[in-house]
């Protein structure tokens, strides 16, 4: 039907069931598109995790009294370390079903995933925390050090804390993914997620720039225009940049490890032929692409009937 032409009695063919797969990024702009609306409310549902941070600084920008603030922050910051990692493997768990096309209810599956992965989540949480806290450390102390003691021998403990960041950050573009989709230990999940993040430098690369720009310009936004800031963050940019990082990731996940888990057994990854997830019985039989065009009616003389 076209809502911009006058003849819209006239049906065409319909969607083929079996046509061409779009690849790339033109699969991307079509899923997150048709995602674009729902994007914003995962979003929401993962910043309630954030709402420690946003009572931290809160207090510290009213509180006066320090010792209230310094128990306010150290109470919220224990909440965020603890929630911070299932939160974004309920996130994942969303993610991973828009890449792969396949239904999901939101808030359903993004507290089962929270719940069931809480443990494995938790520690790669506190990990990034941890990783988080030092790079923020390492920037204000090395650089007044290096001044202090005259020496730029102090940047060396900087550029090493930023470089093994960078590569947390690219393991945590596989580690949520393959602990959703896979049953591994959490030993593994470390190793695989270390591993592809060497093995799969291109792509890491590419997506931890689109990252990283994102995350300059949030920053730059909280700076000089923080009430825009508070308005937006609600809304973007985590789940938006989250899908990003797993339609970019989640190829190498199934490469790596679990094609090669099926082919060991002589089977075909189910995510490949669409056949992961059972359906109900069909009740009608989808003629996509094999319609007949309907024929636009003649238009009569006489009475119209209503």
């Amino acid at each position: 039907m076209g809502f911009f032409s006058r003849d819209y009695e006239s049906a065409g063919t319909g969607i083929a069931k079996n046509a061409p797969k779009k690849k790339g990024i033109a699969l991307f702009f079509e899923i997150f598109f048709r995602k674009f609306w729902l994007l914003f409310g995962v979003n929401m549902l993962y910043f309630i995790f954030f709402l420690p941070a946003v009572i931290s600084f809160v207090a510290l920008s009213f509180i006066k009294n320090g010792r209230i603030v310094t128990a306010i922050i150290i109470a919220m910051l224990l909440v965020f370390t603890a929630t911070i990692g299932p939160a974004t493997a309920g996130m994942t768990k969303i993610m991973r079903s828009f890449v792969l096309e396949k239904h999901t209810f939101i808030v359903r599956d993004f507290f089962r995933a929270f719940k069931v992965n809480f443990k494995k989540a938790l520690v790669v949480g506190i990990i990034d925390t941890v990783v988080g806290a030092s790079v923020f450390s390492s920037y204000y102390v090395y650089p007044g050090l290096a001044e202090q003691f005259n020496t730029k021998l102090m940047y060396i403990p900087m550029i090493i804390t930023f470089s093994l960041a960078f590569v947390v950050m690219m393991m945590n573009f596989y580690i949520y993914l393959m602990m959703i989709a896979t049953d591994l230990s959490l030993k593994n999940l470390i190793k695989n997620s270390f591993a592809l993040s060497f093995i799969a430098m291109k792509t890491n690369v590419l997506t931890l720039i689109i990252y990283l720009v994102n995350l300059v310009v949030m920053f730059f936004v909280f700076l000089y225009m923080p009430a825009l800031f508070m308005f937006i963050t609600p809304f973007v940019p985590a789940a938006q940049l989250w899908f990003i990082v797993c339609f970019n990731s989640y190829p190498a996940i199934q490469k790596y490890v679990i094609n090669p888990y099926y082919e060991s057994m002589g089977e075909i990854n189910p995510e490949l032929t669409g056949d992961y997830d059972l359906e109900e019985e069909a009740v009608f039989k989808d003629m996509g692409g094999k319609e007949q065009p309907m024929e636009k009616r003649k238009p009569t003389k006489g009475r119209k009937i209503t």
